[in-house]
């Protein structure tokens, strides 16, 4: 039986994984996408946009899109329990630095439909929902072989010269090649609560991106389009079970937010683990991979998806080349170890030193005292935000690569 050849396969059509397959499209590769679910997810996750990001999505012609289904966020914010402003940042001092100086809340679930109808515009392009990879094997010198559950029950085998595993932090690829797998957990968890009341009603001068930073009580605000999300982190020794009840998150918010907590509409609440993995090598033969199935990081600054989205374009546009002949396998070598890099010396670090120091009132003070020194300074404004941006360490847009 003769078995269909791809050149390139890319499992997973979250939004890393369609990223690499439109990269790849708009190259002129023929790429296939094998997603396990019937559709797409519509699943509350990521919902942060960074510069760096939005400037490679408008590359390939979703950014103003997405900008317009979501919220634009100009400026960062520290508060105090009274709701003080104790500090901002306005990302207008990128400006020059990107084509988007600002971040959008919007959440993933509504970038991955533009993508996945930006692809449907190639011919050589096609995803293939209801198709589970349940194992992966190198196949000769120039292949990787698949096996795929696909719609009907009908099982088949699939050959790709690359493969790129974008399929999750549970990823199947990286099990079926029996990779280390096991995350790091933090030693706290994350809790959303979720409001469809507008908090900018209530609290005078409240922007969408806001880090409340005090000693009693510290969490997050993030301003959706269509509602608030509030982050809190909890010791790990707290029983999740718990702190969703509703009794629970009414008394957190009487902490949190004292002055109008009973006003809130809470529609949501629900916790999510945080765990730090960093797979020991992003290419393993000809199997390349991609966001989450690579990395984990503490989500804080929604720096992981980012990343994940990074990693898609630099393994899309060296594919490209490869498969044109414009660059030798190498490439991909080279492409991996500085995707790697950036997690460990830079997300990682970055990500977890948001948090640095909330469980601590001295340390909090003197993380507090140090963003302060930031915000008084231009100079060091840019600098902090073009770090929190991943400009410094994101693939450049193509008209700047050149």
């Amino acid at each position: 039986m003769s078995v269909p050849r791809r050149p390139v396969v890319v499992v997973g059509a979250g939004p890393v994984g369609l990223t690499a397959a439109l990269v790849l499209a708009q190259g002129g590769v023929p790429v296939t996408v094998l997603e396990s679910d019937p559709a797409l997810s519509t699943a509350s996750r990521a919902s942060t946009f960074h510069p760096a990001t939005l400037d490679l999505l408008d590359e390939l012609g979703v950014a103003a899109a997405l900008r317009a289904e979501g919220r634009t966020v100009h400026e960062i914010q520290w508060r105090d329990l009274e709701q003080r402003l104790l500090h901002r940042m306005s990302y207008d001092a990128l400006t020059g630095r990107t084509a988007h100086p600002y971040r959008v809340h919007v959440e993933q679930s509504r970038l991955t439909p533009l993508l996945l109808a930006a692809l449907e515009a190639h011919p050589h392009a096609e995803v293939c929902f209801s198709s589970t990879v349940f194992d992966v094997r190198p196949w000769g010198n120039d292949a990787v072989r698949l096996w795929i559950d696909g719609p009907a029950g009908l099982r088949a085998p699939l050959d790709a010269g690359y493969v790129v595993a974008a399929d999750g932090s549970r990823s199947t690829v990286r099990t079926a090649l029996r990779l280390p797998s096991r995350a790091t957990e933090y030693p706290w968890y994350a809790l959303r609560v979720v409001t469809a009341t507008a908090l900018d009603g209530l609290l005078p001068d409240l922007g969408p991106l806001a880090y409340v930073r005090d000693p009693r009580q510290s969490f997050s605000v993030l301003g959706m389009p269509d509602h608030w999300r509030l982050i809190f982190r909890l010791p790990a020794d707290v029983p999740r079970g718990q702190v969703t009840e509703r009794r629970a998150v009414g008394a957190l918010l009487e902490r949190a937010l004292p002055s109008c907590a009973g006003q809130l509409d809470v529609t949501d609440a629900h916790t999510y683990r945080l765990a730090s993995y960093v797979l020991p090598d992003y290419q393993v033969g000809r199997v390349l991979f991609a966001g989450d199935a690579a990395h984990l990081t503490s989500t804080a600054g929604g720096m992981n998806m980012n990343c994940g989205l990074h990693d898609a374009v630099a393994w899309g546009r060296a594919l490209t080349q490869v498969h044109h002949g414009e660059a030798d396998p190498g490439l991909l070598d080279r492409v991996a170890a500085e995707r790697r890099a950036v997690v460990k010396h830079k997300v990682i670090p970055r990500s977890e030193a948001r948090t640095a120091g909330i469980d601590d009132a001295d340390g909090l003070h003197r993380a507090l005292d140090g963003i302060g020194r930031i915000a008084a300074d231009p100079g060091r404004v840019t600098d902090y935000l073009h770090a929190a941006s991943l400009l410094d360490c994101a693939p450049l847009p193509r008209q700047q690569a050149r």
